[in-house]
């Protein structure tokens, strides 16, 4: 006799709430950290990685859009480091890791001088440098600068998300 699907995930949900698990974004805290997150500012970020940073940012905390109200101020430090891991015999290039940092600092919009949490994100990411055009060179580290944007900002999301969840009156 097999068990049906449905009673498998019933089971393992009853599970995982025996043991105090809660999802982030779920249950009455997770609608409030959500909501919180929908009132976070994110400040300016230099450069154009920092504004493929600021724009992800933006899209994954402001999920239905323009924030109403925005209470919190986001700054952000952005940073991209290369180095060559892939070299010829004559000592050309042949593939570079490329990491992407961030140092954040959340503050009420008043005060940025009293941050009320920060953190650090980081991601890695490698690309192949073969005899190209200039322009497809050009395409490829667009989209590696955006996928290193993305997940950065998926990693401070997530910590935000975190804290806000842990710091229910802040």
């Amino acid at each position: 006799m097999s068990l049906s699907p449905k009673f498998c995930a019933l089971a393992a949900l009853l599970a995982l709430a025996g043991c105090g698990f809660s999802p982030l974004y779920g249950g009455n805290a997770g609608q409030s950290a959500s909501a919180r997150l929908d009132q976070v500012a994110v400040n300016n970020i230099p450069e154009r990685p920092g504004q493929m940073l600021r724009i992800s940012l933006q899209t994954q905390l402001h999920t239905d859009g323009t924030p109403t109200s925005e209470i919190y101020a986001l700054n952000v430090s952005y940073s991209i480091a290369t180095s060559d891991v892939g070299m010829l015999q004559d000592s050309a290039t042949t593939r570079s890791r490329v990491q992407g940092t961030a140092i954040w600092s959340l503050a009420p919009i008043g005060d940025p001088s009293h941050p009320l949490t920060t953190g650090t994100a980081t991601a890695l990411d490698a690309a192949n440098i073969i005899d190209q055009q200039y322009f497809a060179l050009d395409l490829e580290n667009d989209t590696l600068n955006q996928h290193l944007a993305d997940t950065v900002a998926a990693q401070i999301t997530t910590q935000l998300a975190a804290w806000f969840r842990a710091h229910p009156n802040a």
